[in-house]
């Protein structure tokens, strides 16, 4: 494929132009619903473009949040629109993300798990970067109600899933 020629998901403007407007709806409320302590640090798998980490920022007083996407395009947006120094972006795998171990109070994902090829590796990567006793928090598109939410966003909100980091995987 010919990157001169973004496609909807290696293009940052034109993910943005797609994606960007459920994500402007979603994640404000999600991370009202996620909420953690002032100060708390985040991080935010697959982060996109940088709405959920906007939100995160207007919502949730954070000390520091770390958005980490494979997308180098998506980062470029990201980076672009979001201007601060608490805020830093990285290129990185949700299957092996680049940080330390229990490094973050709250890890969060908007609109990803249903992209990454092993699942369960993304999750236990995310309890991995969060410290025990911490929050992982993701939401994901309701393919199995067949996407009824792209048709009714306003009646319809993607699965929401909160746990412990502290909880173990098998």
């Amino acid at each position: 494929m010919s990157t001169s020629t973004p496609n909807l998901w290696t293009g940052g403007s034109a993910y943005e132009r797609y994606m960007g407007r459920w994500s402007r709806k979603i994640a404000p409320r999600f991370a009202s619903w996620a909420i953690a302590s002032p100060g708390a640090r985040w991080i935010d798998i697959g982060c996109g473009t940088g709405e959920l980490t906007k939100a995160l920022l207007a919502n949730c007083a954070p000390s520091r949040v770390v958005g980490i996407d494979s997308a180098t395009a998506f980062l470029q947006v990201a980076e672009a629109e979001v201007r601060d120094p608490r805020v830093e972006f990285k290129e990185g795998d949700a299957q092996a993300i680049p940080e330390s171990d229990g490094s973050f109070d709250i890890a969060v994902s908007g609109l990803l798990l249903n992209f990454v090829p092993d699942k369960d590796r993304a999750v236990q990567e995310m309890v991995r970067v969060t410290r025990p006793g911490g929050t992982v928090a993701l939401y994901v598109w309701d393919y199995a109600g067949h996407m009824q939410m792209m048709r009714y966003f306003s009646a319809s909100l993607p699965l929401w899933i909160k746990g412990q980091a502290s909880l173990t995987t098998a």
